[in-house]
């Protein structure tokens, strides 16, 4: 299977089983990022005999969370997906031209890979999808991470284990594009040094045009409650941090001050529809121990950790409010008609 990303736009080998990689020149970067690990996706759909209305290839390109170029078989244009990306286009001309055509020349080779695909499989016909899925990470200590993988209707094809240079085949259907790719071991070789580098050195260059979203910080509001369970002698302690950027965040339950994460069930930090995340902590306790438990949340956007207790239910609060106005009216009457019957 070809594979080789190239450059911002992802681009494949020039031969389809196996293929020949080529080299892309660099771009030079200016970027400064924040405090926090970024990330730089790409996301490729070939669909067989797709419904109506489906395209049958699409490309998303990814900082982060946030959908930064698109391209599908229905325009057969790469398009900017974030209003920032229009400034890369003004700085090089013929950037999303040159995109153009190397997602064109993917697209074909990406379509007829899956065909073969599913002779591999012995399939007649359907629905099938092959999916190709590339990335880079830059950690806040300064390490570097990336990973590619393809899939195949929805399940894993193979993987590049690229600190060995090898590919992981899922089954002995991939194993056919396993020895195919490993007898050209330079496939390999170059996509763990895109990955590495070039693939690092555009998503400084996107954090660079895109800092104003991508390296903003929001501080996370947070709220404890508490679940009493109706069958059970225990209580959920329940601690939510939300509307926060970027992704990273410390939270954790502690008991007299120490972690207790071992008690501790936790969310995977999700995105909002707004850009930002979320994400919640439950721990089980006892009701006279809830007062020994506090979560513990630091974030980029808060100068210093928010330690919360739940403070009681928030019902308790408008039953002594309800019973204060309601006194204050009983009064209120009293006097009224005391003033009545002076007359």
């Amino acid at each position: 299977m070809s594979c080789r990303p190239g450059r911002e736009s992802g681009r494949l080998a020039s031969h389809v089983w196996p293929g020949q990689a080529t080299v892309a020149g660099s771009p030079t970067t200016a970027a400064q990022t924040a405090a926090s690990s970024h990330s730089l996706r790409y996301f490729y759909t070939a669909v067989l005999e797709p419904s109506q209305g489906l395209p049958q290839f699409v490309q998303v390109g990814y900082v982060d969370s946030e959908p930064i170029t698109h391209y599908d078989s229905s325009t057969r244009r790469k398009r900017p997906a974030a209003p920032w990306m229009e400034k890369v286009g003004e700085d090089d001309a013929q950037y999303w031209e040159r995109g153009t055509q190397k997602l064109h020349k993917t697209e074909q080779m990406l379509r007829e890979n899956l065909a073969t695909l599913q002779k591999y499989y012995n399939q007649k016909g359907g629905l099938h999808t092959l999916q190709w899925m590339y990335g880079c990470e830059l950690e806040s200590d300064g390490s570097k991470g990336g990973y590619m993988q393809f899939g195949y209707d929805g399940s894993d094809y193979l993987n590049l284990d690229k600190e060995h240079l090898r590919w992981t085949a899922a089954d002995a259907t991939a194993q056919i594009s396993k020895v195919k790719l490993e007898a050209e071991p330079a496939i390999a070789q170059r996509s763990k040094a895109y990955l590495e580098e070039e693939c690092v050195e555009w998503l400084q260059r996107y954090l660079d045009y895109g800092k104003e979203t991508l390296l903003r910080t929001e501080s996370p509001e947070v709220k404890v409650t508490c679940h009493k369970s109706s069958t059970e002698d225990v209580e959920t302690l329940i601690c939510r941090a939300h509307g926060f950027y970027p992704k990273e965040i410390e939270a954790a339950w502690t008991r007299d001050g120490e972690s207790c994460e071992h008690e501790t069930f936790r969310s995977r930090v999700a995105p909002n529809p707004d850009g930002t995340y979320y994400i919640s902590l439950y721990t089980d306790v006892e009701p006279e121990e809830r007062g020994r438990y506090r979560c513990r949340v630091a974030h980029a956007g808060l100068s210093q950790p928010l330690v919360l207790a739940w403070e009681g239910p928030a019902g308790n609060v408008w039953i002594i409010v309800g019973a204060v106005a309601g006194a204050l009216v009983l009064l209120l009457v009293v006097a009224i008609i005391i003033i009545i019957m002076s007359k």
